[in-house]
């Protein structure tokens, strides 16, 4: 029997990289070190690392017909990333992000250029054969629809009996507040360090206590909090922590984050602990930032 794959729903954009050995300042003309095209965007960069990682995976998000797409469904189809869900949209382009790397530090600087390409709706969601699928992982953009389709996932579950039910998880990454009704849906909620520090917590161990409230009942909240590594809690109280895994040189920190959640969730579906997916994670992450996009993290 076909195993089970791994769906992720969010965005794709096209990451156009360039590399500088110093950030340039304002009015002043620089010459980029190199520069290249790259398929980003949270949950494409989740499905990328779970593909690398040897799960099978699909990703549902919104495509338009341009070249841009066309690179975009190239590079999808080199990770063999199924892509039988995702919608193509009768208007826009897909999204694109100008991104600026310090060779010397690897941080990135985003631009982010939004071109009025709808996010998949319930409707479109409603068309998914659930059954195909072990796990399912939400990136938090049009809430609202968000919660309609897990909300399906829900009824779905309800039907089955354990063993056959879709285990779920969300990421909250933008301090915007109709996100926030996200935390509770899902057994595993991923919510980010901006939103944390939005919210006045100043480590993840704090947010984690200060935010578990709103998620639901058996869930567990994941913070990841860059080089001070991650933590969780889940619902018998304890906060676990696993340290970060810097590489000897950091070279990329782009999509880091999508590694850390892509990473966690692998090593979850595999039926181990928590503690032992929050190690995973850091170090996966870890891994990713002393590389250039994400060949070679395993």
């Amino acid at each position: 029997m076909e195993e089970k794959q791994i769906l992720c729903v969010g965005l794709v954009v096209l990451d156009v990289i360039n590399v500088v050995d110093k950030y340039p300042e304002e009015d002043t003309d620089r010459r980029c070190l190199s520069q290249r095209w790259q398929r980003g965007g949270n949950a494409s960069n989740s499905c990328t690392v779970l593909s690398l990682l040897g799960a099978p995976c699909a990703f549902m998000g919104s495509l338009a017909h341009d070249h841009v797409a066309d690179f975009v469904l190239a590079d999808f189809r080199r990770y063999a990333v199924d892509l039988r869900h995702a919608v193509y949209q009768a208007s826009g382009s897909i999204p694109t992000s100008t991104v600026i790397i310090n060779e010397a530090s690897g941080s990135r600087t985003i631009l982010h250029a939004y071109r009025n390409l709808p996010d998949v709706s319930a409707k479109d969601f409603e068309k998914v054969d659930l059954t195909r699928f072990k796990w399912i992982h939400i990136e938090g953009r049009n809430a609202s629809e968000q919660v309609k389709m897990l909300q399906r996932i829900e009824q779905h579950n309800a039907r089955q009996p354990p063993p056959q039910q879709i285990r779920v998880s969300v990421e909250i990454e933008k301090p915007r507040e109709e996100l926030f009704q996200l935390f509770g849906y899902g057994e595993v909620v991923f919510v980010s360090k901006d939103i944390a520090k939005h919210l006045g917590y100043k480590s993840a161990a704090e947010a984690l206590r200060g935010l578990y409230s709103r998620v639901k009942k058996g869930a567990t909240l994941v913070c990841a909090w860059a080089e001070e590594g991650a933590s969780a809690l889940g619902p018998d109280g304890q906060l676990l922590h696993s340290e970060a895994f810097p590489p000897p040189r950091v070279v990329d920190t782009l999509g880091a984050g999508d590694t850390f959640n892509a990473s966690v969730i692998f090593s979850l579906s595999q039926g181990n602990s928590m503690q032992d997916a929050l190690r995973f994670g850091c170090r996966v992450a870890g891994t990713k930032c002393g590389l250039q996009g994400f060949d070679g993290i395993v």
